[in-house]
């Protein structure tokens, strides 16, 4: 990745927030600490979720207005009622990922996690004018006309209704990696910036030693 730009396509209303990290070893990880750190927080959300409603929790939130535009089901609303209501366990592995996760089931924010050494040139973020195809993390997914989105000189790196790609997704050998935080219309940059907030709390228990620069679009 060279650098990130933001489009003139983009209203001035509309932020986008980055929390690029550089992870230290993974020999320098103290794993056993997040579990336990995690565990704690995943009983908390429980007893918060103990009379959960989803019109209490999501329903009047910009996040699930956003995606309701697009006939869409607002995703983290999903996991969490999976988590909650279905008993669903967290998912276990790619501690690098595990902490947008439990940021998203803590806050109910939309994330994404990606590897920067795979992002190809310059990080374009712009709002979609077509539906323009890319090989998605589940499969074939294409963009969606009038969504916040990302590309570099290969392709579309994530769509918020679309998701992310597949060929920056991160796997457990990635130590250079992008949390994007992203912003309905009028959302305030630091509402997104609070939620990477909580996301380099997570970071800093799993990896005390790994580097990290907020970014704000």
């Amino acid at each position: 990745m060279r650098d990130i730009i933001r489009d003139a396509s983009v209203d001035a209303d509309r932020h986008l927030g980055i929390l690029e990290v550089w992870y230290p070893d993974e020999s320098e990880w103290d794993t056993t600490a997040f579990d336990e750190m995690k565990e704690w927080e995943l009983e908390q959300i429980r007893a918060e979720g103990e009379n959960y409603s989803r019109d209490e929790w999501f329903r009047n939130t910009p996040y699930f207005r956003y995606f309701r535009k697009f006939k869409k089901t607002y995703p983290v609303m999903m996991q969490v009622e999976s988590f909650l209501l279905k008993g669903r366990p967290f998912p276990e592995g790619k501690y690098n990922n595990a902490v947008a996760f439990l940021t998203e089931l803590k806050t109910g924010c939309l994330l994404g996690s990606h590897d920067a050494d795979m992002i190809e040139g310059d990080l374009i973020i712009y709002i979609e004018t077509e539906k323009t195809p890319f090989p998605g993390i589940h499969g074939d997914a294409h963009s969606y006309p009038g969504d916040f989105t990302c590309r570099d000189d290969g392709s579309v790196v994530v769509s918020m209704i679309a998701g992310a790609d597949e060929r920056t997704c991160l796997t457990d050998n990635s130590r250079h990696v992008l949390y994007f935080a992203f912003g309905t219309p009028g959302m305030a940059a630091e509402t997104l910036e609070r939620h990477l907030d909580q996301v380099l709390q997570y970071i800093k228990v799993l990896a005390p030693a790994a580097k990290t620069q907020l970014h704000l679009y």
